[in-house]
């Protein structure tokens, strides 16, 4: 059963912004698909994935904005970008604007997901 902050925040996101909630969704799919054993937590106003064991917070995010979807990676900054698919210039986030469905695949959210699900359990 899925923790009620999440229902609500789910519902909050489907009232908004239906095609955005639907977005959000297929993201939230990809990485349970992903990393089955993330832990899930409304944290920040989206929903935070983390490794099962608490050892790194933040595996990955994903944040609704008003025009667009956001999947967060606490670790971006290590992790493989040959698509130059991640953008953000801090020391250690990188972020994926995704603004469709379709954007799922052409913007290589899949291998990066992978990706930082393995960073983060070496």
């Amino acid at each position: 059963m899925t923790d009620p902050c999440i229902q609500a925040l789910l519902q909050d996101w489907q009232q908004t912004s239906p095609e955005l909630h639907a977005l959000a969704v297929a993201i939230r799919e990809s990485v349970h698909a992903i990393a089955p054993e993330a832990s899930e937590q409304v944290k920040y106003g989206g929903l935070l994935f983390s490794h099962p064991n608490g050892k790194d917070e933040g595996f990955c995010g994903i944040f609704v904005y008003t025009s667009h979807c956001s999947v967060e990676f606490g670790r971006g900054a290590e992790l493989p970008n040959p698509h130059q698919q991640l953008q953000g210039k801090g020391k250690y986030r990188r972020h994926i604007k995704l603004n469709s469905l379709a954007d799922i695949q052409t913007s290589h959210l899949t291998e990066t997901l992978q990706a930082a699900w393995l960073l983060v359990n070496q």
